[in-house]
């Protein structure tokens, strides 16, 4: 199954766990290619769609930041080859983030002390959209600025998505998962 990776607004710099995924593991791929500012939803909407219908077979969608807003506009407009969705931290913009129902599953992961959206902001998103709710702890935008280079965690839970497995416990749930099992994760 393809894992496409579905980027923010900026372009993420080399470190960002996103860019490292595509170099570095078999199965990521952009979606499209980072662009630079300004963020145009209709380009970026188009872009993907030509992504999603030039490849072959099923695919997961892995959405940072604006780019979950990318996801939810294609929604609107397309039907497709998406299974699933890993929709990381989206921004809280309360009068243009689509809030639509999805078609395919998607798990929202929400930062505890994300400066772009307060974890509420996120969960309601997450309603919205009809989504599961992965609490990653205190992450802020878990972006290279909070020190997410690698993000083992979020491999494991693309590739529950990917299974149509349960997924991993968050980090309020006993254990607190993935800090204590990923020391390089902050």
């Amino acid at each position: 199954m393809r894992r496409l990776l579905v980027p923010g607004r900026g372009v993420a710099l080399p470190e960002h766990w996103s860019w490292q995924w595509a170099r570095e593991r078999a199965g990521f791929q952009w979606a499209p290619e980072p662009p630079g500012p300004p963020f145009e939803p209709e380009d970026r909407v188009a872009d993907l769609q030509a992504v999603l219908s030039a490849g072959d077979g099923p695919a997961v969608l892995v959405a940072h930041s604006a780019g979950c807003a990318t996801v939810g506009f294609w929604a609107r407009r397309h039907t497709g080859p998406v299974r699933a969705a890993l929709l990381v931290t989206p921004p809280w913009v309360e009068d243009w983030m689509p809030r639509e129902r999805l078609p395919f599953r998607s798990v929202v992961v929400a930062s505890r002390d994300d400066p772009h959206a307060t974890f509420a902001q996120a969960a309601a998103l997450a309603a919205g959209w009809g989504a599961e709710v992965w609490d990653a702890g205190p992450v802020g935008h878990l972006d290279s600025k909070t020190g997410f280079g690698p993000w083992p965690a979020g491999e494991r839970l693309v590739e529950a998505l990917v299974r149509g497995a349960g997924l991993p416990a968050g980090a309020s749930a006993p254990g607190v998962w993935p800090a204590e099992q990923d020391q390089e994760v902050p």
